[in-house]
């Protein structure tokens, strides 16, 4: 099994989801292929924009060169058979950098196609597992917008196969939070 391992905390050390991504590839094993947010990735400008919407072949070198990284992201994403993604939430969603990478893998023709009946994700087959952190929101709750973004982007790419393991409120719940996401953790699936 490969694994894509995200990191998206901007903390480095004494990061909740860190913690737990780093104990579910442990549980999972397999070849990692990892990738730390930690430095962000490149908003998509207007460059990056005409040169994804101009026809592979008809690509110039500039246009290849604005599209390499997120092409890499890409191919890791394809390569992945499980993706592993720490997601913390920040007032009240996903970290920019998180933000980012969805706008750089998010690619017509690659990870999704629009057909007459709506878009197809062309990920099919593939397992997610986001380790979410929140200080005081209660994932699932009405004013959670990261975790069912994240699950609606991972379902609009064809990678309906999404488990959430949460340490919400962490701020008013401490430990708690924490020890019942490793809980989780222990009872995940190889």
């Amino acid at each position: 099994m490969t694994i894509l391992h995200i990191d998206s905390s901007a903390c480095t050390q004494g990061s909740v989801t860190r913690d737990l991504t780093s104990d579910i590839v442990s549980k999972l094993g397999g070849d990692v292929i990892r990738r730390d947010l930690t430095e962000a990735l490149p908003q998509i400008n207007e460059t990056w924009i005409n040169a994804n919407f101009t026809p592979a072949d008809d690509r110039d070198a500039a246009q290849r060169d604005t599209l390499a990284l997120s092409d890499s992201l890409v191919d890791e994403l394809k390569a992945a058979d499980t993706i592993v993604i720490g997601m913390p939430v920040y007032n009240f969603g996903a970290p920019a950098a998180l933000k980012a990478w969805i706008d750089l893998i998010a690619r017509a023709d690659l990870t999704f196609k629009y057909s007459k009946t709506g878009p197809v994700g062309l990920l099919d087959g593939k397992r997610a597992i986001i380790a979410v952190a929140t200080g005081g929101t209660s994932v699932g709750s009405e004013v959670d917008f990261a975790t069912g973004y994240l699950k609606h982007v991972l379902g609009f790419t064809g990678i309906h196969d999404v488990e959430v393991i949460a340490a919400d409120r962490v701020m008013a719940n401490g430990e708690e939070a924490v020890r019942n996401a490793k809980a989780e953790i222990a009872k995940l699936a190889a």
